[in-house]
């Protein structure tokens, strides 16, 4: 008898382990952000606490992705007197649960701070970017970073990655390197085995990695860089970019835009246009690009993660699909992970108030077609 219930027992033991997610070390591969709902949106209430569902999670991982980043923003998560707002704990302790119910790691990036805002530069100014400058906005970002700290420190580090802030906009290069060795000392004191992402000043841009100072000798971190190259393709119309104000017609793959074109765009938007004359884009070109981000990658021996790319929504859809194939051969070249920008905003995939794929062929192409969409 006493044979049987060991046997059962151990069965039972056996069957909680084949179903208990494997750790196996923050690991990714491929992802989307969560944007718009923690993070970069007005919306409260009930319409916040349903806009992502657990079935948002299930569905990505059925979709076969592998993580998620999701956004979060001070205004959200404390009150201008830094008192704790709960419903957004709350609704970032069910995503959490969620994801790791559907075995979807989850980078946690700290997005805009009342302090830094990444497009103060391109509105005008500096005044929303006092964090550089600001002993007390600095310790407050360190203390932001401790609260959450608390609030996520008994999830696995397996699981659960945080992005120290999202597209630094410092004036001078060393500013942010001075505040990436300042919370990462203050995070390592609490959890010296959690991987931190860290990106690039300027937008997490390419261009700025060589500038870029990473701690030395710790492996739990994820060096990120954004990719939205060449903004003429992947930011046409858009109302918010000097470029998106162009109304012609685009090339991709090749030399974008014609000669005929450029002299006949508005002298408005010639400025915006002027470096893309006669540069042929293709996987060449965004390869020579992400050289940089490759090489201190490999100096420091972390993992190297695009954090965002994508293509604007209404980009004629035959160039975007060119564009994305592109981008993921190249990120495959180099075992580059990456989370596309975004799952269900202007940028994305999926439409949530229709409750409907948007765009199946270009999740189709960025699953690889290994993951055939029912219709």
């Amino acid at each position: 008898m006493k044979k049987i219930r060991f046997c059962a027992m151990l069965a039972v033991m056996m069957f909680l382990a084949a179903c208990t997610p494997k750790e196996e070390g923050f690991r990714i591969k491929r992802g989307t952000n969560l944007s718009h709902w923690l993070s970069q949106t007005d919306v409260r209430g009930n319409d916040r606490k349903y806009h992502i569902q657990e079935d948002d999670f299930q569905r990505l991982h059925e979709l076969g992705f592998d993580h998620v980043r999701l956004p979060i923003d001070e205004v959200q998560f404390w009150d201008e007197d830094h008192n704790q707002l709960p419903q957004a704990w709350e609704l970032l302790d069910n995503a959490l649960d969620w994801a790791r119910k559907y075995e979807l790691r989850v980078i946690v990036d700290l997005h805009i701070i009342r302090a830094h805002y990444f497009n103060a530069v391109n509105e005008g100014g500096d005044e929303a970017n006092d964090l550089f400058t600001n002993t007390e906005s600095q310790q407050w970002l360190v203390e932001m970073w401790r609260q959450l700290s608390d609030f996520m420190k008994n999830r696995s580090t397996s699981w659960v990655a945080y992005e120290m802030m999202n597209e630094p906009v410092a004036p001078e290069h060393e500013q942010w390197n001075e505040i990436v060795k300042m919370l990462h000392k203050s995070m390592r004191e609490l959890e010296p085995e959690r991987v931190l992402v860290i990106g690039s000043n300027m937008w997490q841009g390419h261009w700025t990695m060589k500038y870029l100072r990473l701690p030395e000798n710790d492996p739990n971190i994820i060096l990120s860089f954004h990719y939205y190259n060449p903004q003429l393709l992947t930011h046409y119309g858009a109302p918010w970019t000097p470029v998106g104000r162009y109304k012609g017609p685009i090339t991709y793959p090749g030399v974008m835009i014609s000669e005929e074109d450029y002299a006949a765009a508005p002298d408005s938007v010639k400025p915006a246009l002027e470096e893309f004359r006669g540069v042929i884009w293709g996987k060449d070109k965004i390869r020579e690009q992400m050289a940089d981000a490759i090489a201190v990658a490999e100096r420091y021996g972390v993992q190297l993660f695009c954090g965002e790319w994508g293509v604007y929504e209404p980009v004629d859809r035959e160039l975007a699909y060119a564009w994305t194939k592109d981008m993921l051969e190249v990120f495959d070249e180099y075992d580059i992970a990456w989370t596309t920008w975004c799952y269900d905003a202007d940028f994305g995939f999926w439409d949530q108030k229709a409750h409907d794929y948007k765009d199946k062929q270009l999740v189709e192409l960025l699953m690889n077609n290994s993951k055939g969409l029912e219709e």
